[in-house]
C-alpha cells in the first residue's frame, strides 16, 4: 500500500533509509496492510534512491547523524512514535566512533519521547567467549545495546545475520577464482561452521515489521534474524548448483587470511576482528549460542539460499 500522511498513523523514523537495512525496513512497511507514516534519514536527499522514496510517500530528511551535528540530529527525530536505528561500522572501522554515534541516536530518540526503539545490534563476541575472541564490528553494537537497554525507553534489538550480498562483492570477495579457473569459498573456520545468513533486502525488514505489529511493543526482546543457517560447505555447494560454476569450500590458515584482508585495504585490527568472528562462529555460533528467531510469524516466506543464489547477480565475482 501507499504510505499514508494521516496523523492517526504511527510515525516511524528510519535511519539509513537509502541503505541496505533501512531500505529493507521501509520496503517491509510499505508492503503492510497497516498504515504508517515514514520519515527516512539520509545524508543526500537528492540522490536517486532518496527521490524514489519520496515518490512512495516517505518523508525524506537530509541529516548527518554524527556527534558534531548533535542539534540537528535531535531535531530530526521530533514527532516520531518509533525509531529504527542502525550504525555502519564498516564505513569508518572505528569502535569509538560507532559507540558515540549509536549513543547519540538513542539520546536523541529518548529526548523526543518515542514509544519504542528498534536497534540493529550484535552480540558481544568478547563477553561470550570470555575474552578469547573479539571484533570491534560486534563489540561496538553490543555496547550501544547495553546503553539503549538502560535508557528507560522500550527497546528491542533486531540483530542482523551475515549479509547474503557479501558473497557478491568484489571489494571483499567471499568467493575467489583459483588458478585452474574454478572458484573457492575460503575461510579460516572449518567447512562445518554454520553461519546465520540474511537475505537483507527481502527479509530483514520483515522482522522489524513483525516487532512493530505485535499487539504490545515487546520491550527487552532480542531478535536473531536469519534467512538460512547454513554450513560453509553447504554454502559453496548451493552456490555451485545455483550458478553452474564449480565452487568448493577451502579452509585457509589465519596467516593467509590476514594477508588477504590487509591486501584488500582492511586495517590490521579490523582484519583480526573478521578472523576472530569466524573462529567465534565455529566455537559458539553466530549469535553466541542463541537460536535464530523462528520466522514463521513473518508477513511472507523468505527465499531459500538456493533460490537466492540462482537469482543473484554474480557478474563481479564469478568471472
Amino acid at each position: 500500500m501507499t504510505i499514508t500522511q494521516a496523523q492517526s498513523a504511527p510515525l516511524v523514523a528510519v535511519v539509513g533509509a537509502t541503505g541496505v537495512q533501512g531500505g529493507s525496513v521501509i520496503k517491509a512497511l510499505v508492503e503492510s496492510d497497516k498504515p504508517y507514516r515514514i520519515r527516512g534519514f539520509t545524508r543526500d536527499a537528492t540522490k536517486p534512491a532518496a527521490e524514489a522514496l519520496k515518490k512512495r510517500g516517505v518523508e525524506v530528511v537530509a541529516v548527518n547523524l554524527v556527534v558534531e551535528n548533535k542539534e540537528e540530529v535531535y531535531k530530526a527525530f521530533v514527532g516520531a512514535d518509533y525509531a529504527f536505528l542502525v550504525t555502519n561500522y564498516w564505513e569508518h572501522m572505528s569502535l569509538e566512533r560507532e559507540v558515540s554515534e549509536g549513543k547519540l541516536l538513542i539520546d536523541a530518540v529518548k529526548a523526543t519521547g518515542v514509544k519504542g526503539i528498534i536497534w540493529s545490534g550484535l552480540v558481544s563476541i568478547k563477553k561470550i567467549s570470555g575474552g578469547k575472541y573479539t571484533s570491534d564490528a560486534f563489540e561496538g553494537k553490543a555496547q550501544v545495546t547495553e546503553y539503549g537497554r538502560a535508557a528507560g525507553v522500550p527497546f528491542v534489538d533486531v540483530q542482523a545475520g551475515a549479509y547474503a550480498t557479501n558473497f557478491l562483492k568484489s571489494s571483499f570477495p567471499f568467493v575467489v577464482k583459483e588458478a585452474d579457473g574454478t572458484y573457492a569459498l575460503p575461510s579460516v573456520a572449518p567447512g562445518t561452521t554454520v553461519m546465520s545468513i540474511i537475505d537483507m533486502e527481502h527479509a530483514y525488514g520483515l522482522y522489524v515489521r513483525w516487532v512493530l505489529e505485535m499487539p504490545v511493543f515487546p520491550d527487552g526482546l532480542n531478535v536473531y534474524t536469519t534467512s538460512w543457517d547454513l554450513s560453509q560447505e553447504d554454502q559453496a555447494r548451493q552456490i555451485s548448483e545455483g550458478t553452474g560454476k564449480k565452487v568448493v569450500f577451502k579452509q585457509i590458515t589465519p596467516e593467509v587470511a590476514a594477508q588477504r584482508l590487509v591486501s584488500l585495504g582492511f586495517p590490521p585490527a579490523a582484519a583480526a576482528g573478521i578472523l576472530d568472528t569466524f573462529h567465534f562462529m565455529d566455537e559458539f555460533g553466530y549469535y553466541g549460542g542463541n537460536p535464530s528467531t523462528n520466522a514463521d510469524g513473518l508477513a511472507r516466506p523468505t527465499r531459500t539460499f538456493a533460490e537466492w543464489a540462482k537469482s543473484a547477480d554474480w557478474s563481479k565475482v564469478l568471472v
